[in-house]
Order: C-alpha cells, then sequence, then structure tokens
C-alpha cells in the first residue's frame, strides 16, 4: 500500500513529482494540461513529460494518475458538450500514455433531470469513444459519487453496470470513500466496510480496483453531498481510517489524499503523514 496525494502542476508537470516528494507522498495525482475548471488543454511537450518520467523514477514515487476535468459530464443531455467531454477525456488519456502514467480518473456526471437510463447508455458508448480514439495503456478509471445533482454512479451496480457493458480491460475502478460515505456506504465501522466491501466485489469485482481516494467528510452519511474533510477531522474519523487501511481488500491499493489541508489549499505533509502513521498503527505491509 502507497500513501500520496493530488498535487500541483503548476510550472510544469516534472514541479508535481517535486511537491510529492516534499510532502513524502509515494504516488500522486495531478491536473495535467490545464486547469481542473477550463476546457483549454495544452500538451506540455515531450522534454516536459520525459522529465516527469525520470524524476518520477528517481523518486520512486508511483503509480501517478491524472484526473481529468470537472467540466466533463458523459450523461449530459447536452450533445455539444458530451463530445467536449469525450475530447478532454482522449487529450487527458494521450497526454497520460506520454507522461507514463497509469490512467485518467474521471467523474462520470450528471443527467441534470434526464432519463437515467438513457444517461447510463450515453455513458457508456461514450468510455467506447474515448478508448477507441486514444492511445493504448493507461487505464480509464470510473470513479464513485457522492450522489449529488443527480450525479450517476453513486452506487455501486451503476458502476459496475457501466464498466461491464464498455468490456474493457482498460477500463478500472477508483473508490472514494467520503463519496461512499455520502452515498450511504459505512466505510467507518468494520461491520459497515464488510457489507461495503462485499457489495463492490459482488457489482464491481474488487479486481477492478486500482486506487482509493483518501478522504474524510465533513457532512454525514447518506447526505449526498461531497464535501471533503482532512483526515481524522471528519465524520469518518480516524478510527474509519483505521478500519479501511486494515482491510485485506486495500492492502496492495495506492491511496491518494485529496484533502483540504491546514490551510485550505490541498494535500499536505501533515496529512501525509497522519495516514501514513495510520498505516504504521495497523501494521500494513509498505
Amino acid at each position: 500500500m502507497r500513501i500520496g496525494a493530488h498535487v500541483s502542476a503548476a510550472g510544469g508537470v516534472d514541479k508535481a513529482v517535486e511537491r510529492a516528494r516534499a510532502m513524502g507522498a509515494e504516488c500522486l495525482q495531478l491536473f495535467a494540461g490545464g486547469g481542473p475548471q477550463s476546457w483549454r488543454f495544452t500538451h506540455p511537450g515531450p522534454a516536459a513529460c520525459q522529465a516527469f518520467r525520470n524524476k518520477s523514477r528517481e523518486a520512486g514515487i508511483a503509480p501517478a494518475f491524472i484526473h481529468a476535468i470537472y467540466l466533463v459530464n458523459l450523461a449530459t443531455p447536452d450533445p455539444a458538450l458530451l463530445a467536449r467531454s469525450v475530447e478532454a477525456l482522449v487529450r487527458s488519456m494521450d497526454l497520460a500514455a506520454d507522461m507514463g502514467c497509469a490512467g485518467v480518473i474521471l467523474h462520470l456526471g450528471s443527467h441534470k433531470g434526464g432519463d437515467r437510463e438513457a444517461a447510463l447508455r450515453q455513458v457508456e458508448e461514450a468510455l467506447h469513444q474515448v478508448l477507441a480514439r486514444s492511445q493504448e495503456g493507461p487505464w480509464l478509471v470510473l470513479e464513485n459519487s457522492a450522489g449529488m445533482g443527480q450525479h450517476i454512479g453513486s452506487s455501486f451496480a451503476e458502476v459496475g453496470r457501466i464498466r461491464k457493458a464498455v468490456g474493457s480491460p482498460r477500463v478500472k475502478v477508483c473508490l472514494d470513500t467520503q463519496h461512499c460515505w455520502a452515498a450511504g456506504y459505512d466505510v467507518a465501522t468494520p461491520e459497515g466496510l464488510e457489507r461495503t466491501v462485499d457489495e463492490f466485489a459482488r457489482e464491481v469485482g474488487l479486481e477492478h480496483l486500482v486506487v482509493v481516494h483518501a478522504n474524510d467528510s465533513k457532512v454525514p452519511r447518506g447526505s449526498g453531498v461531497d464535501r471533503h474533510e482532512n483526515i481524522g477531522e471528519g465524520l469518518i474519523g480516524e478510527e474509519g481510517f483505521a478500519t479501511l487501511l486494515s482491510h485485506p481488500a486495500f492492502r496492495d491499493i495506492p491511496f491518494l489524499l485529496e484533502v483540504p489541508g491546514a490551510d485550505g489549499t490541498g494535500p499536505d505533509r501533515a496529512q501525509v503523514e497522519r495516514l501514513q502513521a495510520i498505516r504504521v498503527r495497523v501494521g500494513v505491509p509498505i
């Protein structure tokens, strides 16, 4: 089990590795090619991609994931937005291949009050298009949602259905602990986590889980609201994360922090070390 964080790529994608190393991260996630709230995409170029690869290898930081921009919505009833979303994902997948990243993590989007079944079929077809148009190699990683704003993918049944319908070994899954909690899954107690893991195994398949977003929650379980909190400062709590890290299903899975940090700007060294200390306490092999 490796513990890392989402880090900024400001100044160049290779700078993300330097920031990850400075906070003691063992793996990383970043936005690459542009900001999370912009359609504008700029490829960093071959030299920057090679610098990212070299620095990651030298620092022993792996795996690395690109997070797709937040504007992506594969469930949208707007055809123009759907086309832009597919294009953005193709660019991110190609960049992940150039940088040597394991994959691209994406939010599936919201149907905005439209027909849910039609939206699910549309997502499945859009994912087919992304895979067909992008370079081989990186995974396309579906992240479970908190369920807010008519988003799809808050249930393991929906995530599993989409993955199976696409039918590609390149489609994997990211489990976000706060999104699980907000969607009603109890990940904080041994009994609740066992039920959660059993359902995930049945509906999705544990063999398709490749990364965990480790986030505490500001909001109650079942609220359907996406609000991350620092580890041990939210309603999942430090003991909840001890339960998570000690479960055999997660022993070989990288954990990536997406928490506010001390100053609200994102994960920091203190948060990475807090989760690493829990890993040591529960006796998880590194």
